[in-house]
């Protein structure tokens, strides 16, 4: 194989996948990354959550008396 053999992108492909599954080490980086990844988007996807609860119960959370207009503001006539 010439090297521009193996600059190919399916060959490379192929080399990495068989690099993957025959290589116990390159199992345990690629598992210990997809965990990595699994929690990250969990904890991402609890903080946005969070956010969302918190502009929601602002929105729903009214001042006292901010519908009414203060006594001194009224007309009497």
């Amino acid at each position: 194989m010439a090297l521009e053999d193996w600059l190919e992108s399916e060959v490379a492909v192929a080399v990495a996948a068989t690099t993957v599954v025959l290589s116990p080490k390159a199992r345990r980086v690629v598992r210990r990354g997809a965990v990595y990844a699994v929690a990250g988007a969990l904890k991402a996807s609890d903080l946005v959550a969070a956010a969302a609860r918190g502009v929601a119960q602002g929105v729903s959370e009214r001042p006292t008396g901010a519908t009414e207009p203060p006594a001194s503001e009224t007309s009497s006539g």
